[in-house]
């Protein structure tokens, strides 16, 4: 199931802010076939040793409820 990639980005701007309050943010760098989101944490985000936490139990959390076809998030370097 492809994923809809303007969905996705519009979710992603609703999840913003949260990042961005604690000095950090995330870019979106793709989707593949099976439904993986790539992001690339940045700012206090990229260095933050509860990162994995954030995206598994924020962003995927959130990607999966709002945008079908969403099976996981990883970060990228």
């Amino acid at each position: 199931m492809a994923v809809d990639e303007e969905l996705l980005k519009q979710v992603l701007d609703a999840v913003r802010p949260s990042l961005q309050a604690d000095g950090g943010d995330c870019t979106y760098v793709g989707v593949d076939d099976d439904g993986v989101v790539s992001l690339e944490l940045t700012g206090a985000c990229a260095g933050c040793p509860m990162s994995q936490m954030t995206l598994s139990m924020g962003i995927e959390r959130i990607l999966k409820e709002h945008v079908p076809g969403v099976t996981r998030v990883e970060a990228v370097m």
